[in-house]
């Protein structure tokens, strides 16, 4: 299922339910088929998900075993490198297309309704959602 935010004041933004129903709940709203923030319910809910996104980083530990996070430990990780530039490249991590992407925090997927929710308040204007 899809979410569909819009507000008369800019662009839609589409979540998928599992990102949506989260960002909702940490509004204050209960993750409806559709539903409305008004005008004067802007600031509240700016807070609520400004502070959810600082507690998720704040929870969210580094994570250290996943392979996109861990500096290579060869002694060339780029081969193809001059030697000159050896030791600039030696932090970054071997990316390997096999891998499955990093997960995507709770902070990223809350910027898109984040940004949309702030044009709303400085514009005036209310933000609807639907499925």
């Amino acid at each position: 299922m899809l979410y569909e935010f819009r507000s008369r004041a800019t662009g839609t933004v589409v979540m998928t339910a599992d990102v949506a129903e989260p960002l909702l709940r940490a509004m204050g709203k209960e993750p409806t088929p559709s539903g409305i923030v008004t005008v004067a319910q802007l600031p509240d809910i700016i807070a609520r998900l400004e502070r959810a996104r600082a507690q998720s980083s704040v929870e969210a530990p580094a994570k250290t075993d996943h392979p996109y996070t861990q500096a290579s430990t060869h002694p060339n990780p780029h081969p193809n490198t001059h030697p000159s530039t050896q030791a600039s490249t030696k932090a970054l991590t071997h990316l390997d297309p096999e891998m499955p992407e990093p997960p995507v925090s709770f902070g990223a997927r809350a910027w898109p309704l984040l940004d949309l929710l702030k044009a709303a308040h400085a514009a005036g204007r209310d933000v609807v959602w639907g499925v």
